[in-house]
């Protein structure tokens, strides 16, 4: 049975929850990776999801129409990171990376994937020069995500003064080369413009067929899939929101459920996988 602690606080959540109860076989399980799935840590190519996550997702992918983690890394990167390759359960798995512009499929193994922005790489080169700029060059971390790149400043002495102070110039940097700023927990992305994970999730429910979603974030880049899921239900499809943290107020506020990281989020998904 899901516990009653995670029982969702909203009449819209429950009514999803119990859809996906109902006919699993038509539901839709989505979730990001940073935060969600794997703890946030200091160097982002330390981040792994946690022990618990795989074995709960492999209970419950046999269960449900499709699983698919949507995330701003590359797909590569995430299938890495998350363990999800060859796992017994997961062979239909999809990984959505750069929030949809790459997706892995596990039953192939492989990552298909338009050409990149030309954007990105000329962002990439004069990137050193606007943090040198500002004075934070050695109070940044650099991550490089292929089709976009992203700024960590929770390494600064002060990392919320360094993200403020950093705000403006990249936004301007991005503006300049077609791109724009997604700003998250103590990181700003530049990436293109019209993908994000609001789009993503759409797309792949109406691909599935889907008649539920459940998805599953816990920073600012997942606010266009909580409202993904507020206009399906809008439209009469049930979906349930879980924040997986409430850090991030505008998350935590809207979201029907909450959980408290990614090992409370996998005994949640362990515990549906054995009532469906």
């Amino acid at each position: 049975m899901v516990r009653n602690e995670h029982a969702p606080r909203t009449t819209a959540g429950r009514d999803g929850l119990a859809k996906i109860i109902a006919r699993p076989e038509r539901s839709v399980i989505a979730i990001d990776f940073d935060g969600t799935l794997a703890p946030i840590v200091p160097d982002p190519e330390q981040a792994r999801a946690h022990p618990d996550v795989v074995p709960a997702l492999a209970a419950l992918a046999p269960k449900v129409a499709a699983i698919a983690v949507i995330t701003g890394r590359p797909a590569s990167v995430a299938v890495r990171h998350g363990g999800f390759a060859g796992v017994p359960g997961l062979e239909h798995l999809v990984v959505l990376g750069h929030y949809g512009s790459e997706r892995w499929d596990a039953v192939t193994g492989t990552v298909s994937a338009p050409a990149p922005h030309p954007g990105v790489a000329t962002v990439r080169a004069e990137l050193p020069g606007v943090l040198a700029e500002s004075n934070l060059w050695h109070d940044t971390y650099i991550e490089e995500k292929g089709r976009a790149v992203a700024v960590h400043t929770r390494r600064a002495h002060d990392p919320q003064a360094a993200f403020d102070t950093l705000r403006e110039p990249l936004s301007e940097l991005a503006a300049r080369h077609g791109l724009i700023v997604e700003p998250g927990r103590l990181v700003l992305e530049l990436r293109p413009p019209g993908v994000d994970k609001g789009a993503a999730l759409t797309e792949y429910v109406r691909e599935v067929g889907a008649e539920s979603v459940l998805y599953a974030g816990d920073d600012l880049g997942d606010l266009p899939a909580f409202a993904a899921v507020e206009k399906l239900r809008s439209d009469g499809m049930p979906g349930l929101l879980v924040a997986a943290d409430t850090v991030v107020p505008e998350l935590a506020d809207r979201a029907d459920l909450l959980v408290e990281g990614p090992a409370d989020l996998a005994a949640f998904l362990s515990a549906l996988a054995q009532r469906l």
